[in-house]
């Protein structure tokens, strides 16, 4: 039963009801107590200013450059559905435009695109987990839904991270948070489907993808469905499994993407140990992992409605994808062979998606 708390509720409050969940359920974590008391993340994590968490300025361009300071990190992203972890270094930052158009790419170890019109909020907070002290850099977005979250290791640079605390502190420390819902988007409920597929075949590269949705105003999970058949088709989701192992066999360099409104991060390297686990009561989650020395990543399976094989033309031929839909129908992760632009794609990956075969019926 969930234990919901009104948003208007003071960080005392919130506070008490966050303590009492977590003697009821010892060692839940942030994001499902604040799903058990109809909050987020942030408004937990705001309870915490003055005690194990400081606020910083939302000076994110400046913020985000500072990141290499820190040395060798973890930097986790998220979404509903999937999960990435990589650990090693920033390195390579360039943020280009301003305001809302704000973006960055983030080369090297950890690899990114950011938007920072998405980052509303972050904290620099320290705490205590059994005989550990977790250090970490963490980013929400205007609804207080984690975008980023960085933790130090063992061999990061720890005065980095005091001096960049120091720098970025906020005047206000205050431990209430005011949040803003994002407004539903409305998209085109009919699509000129022949113009649409023609504009499709036209696309000289996989970035020229999303402002053809734009064009079209179309939402992604339906632009898959009406080019069924032509440049996708379906997959069952067992198969992702099936493909992560056939891929470690093979010693086959892949691409992961997955992330949120401000963050997208990019796994570009072979994978090794894939497992599948399940959590909760009589195994309710399903969780498809890569453990890597360097890298997780960490998928609910059970809550993944579709899975699609995805072409887009490009001036290098056809890059192939296979996208992974949430039972909301938003996308959780994308799977690619190893490309850099100015080549085509590996001829490996597109005989392993050939071999996963087309579904009759999507379960």
């Amino acid at each position: 039963m969930k234990n919901t708390l009104s948003k208007k509720q003071s960080p005392e409050q919130i506070s008490q009801a966050w303590n009492r969940i977590q003697e009821s359920i010892p060692g839940i974590r942030i994001r499902e107590a604040a799903v058990q008391l109809g909050l987020s993340e942030a408004q937990l994590l705001a309870t915490l200013v003055g005690k194990e968490a400081i606020r910083l300025k939302p000076e994110w361009a400046a913020l985000l450059k500072r990141f290499p300071e820190l040395g060798r990190i973890m930097a986790l992203t998220r979404n509903n559905s999937c999960i990435l972890e990589h650990k090693g270094t920033f390195e390579k930052i360039r943020v280009a435009g301003k305001g809302k158009h704000a973006m960055a790419t983030v080369i090297g170890p950890i690899e990114a695109r950011v938007f920072l019109k998405s980052w509303h909020l972050s904290f620099a907070v320290k705490q205590q987990k059994g005989d550990r002290l977790l250090t970490s850099l963490q980013f929400f977005d205007h609804e207080g839904q984690a975008i980023l979250k960085i933790y130090l290791q063992e061999e990061s640079n720890y005065n980095a991270f005091e001096e960049i605390v120091a720098d970025f502190k906020a005047e206000d420390q205050s431990q209430e948070q005011e949040l803003t819902a994002y407004a539903k988007n409305e998209f085109s409920r009919e699509v000129d489907k022949s113009s649409f597929l023609e504009d499709w075949a036209n696309l000289k590269d996989t970035h020229a993808f999303f402002p053809l949705l734009k064009k079209y105003n179309v939402d992604r999970i339906n632009a898959i469905e009406i080019a069924e058949d032509r440049f996708t088709y379906p997959i069952s989701v067992s198969s992702i499994k099936e493909m992560l192992e056939k891929a470690a066999r093979q010693k086959l360099p892949i691409m992961i993407f997955a992330g949120n409104r401000g963050n997208i991060q990019i796994h570009q390297d072979k994978v090794r140990s894939i497992r599948l686990l399940e959590r909760g009561n009589a195994g309710a989650e399903k969780w498809l992992n890569v453990l890597d020395p360097d890298f997780n990543m960490h998928l609910r399976i059970d809550l993944i409605r579709n899975a699609w094989v995805v072409k887009k033309p490009t001036k290098d031929g056809d890059v192939t994808s296979i996208e992974c839909y949430d039972n909301k129908g938003e996308l959780a992760v994308q799977f690619f062979g190893f490309r850099k632009p100015g080549r085509p794609e590996l001829n490996e990956w597109k005989q392993l998606v050939d071999s996963l075969g087309e579904m009759s019926e999507q379960i």
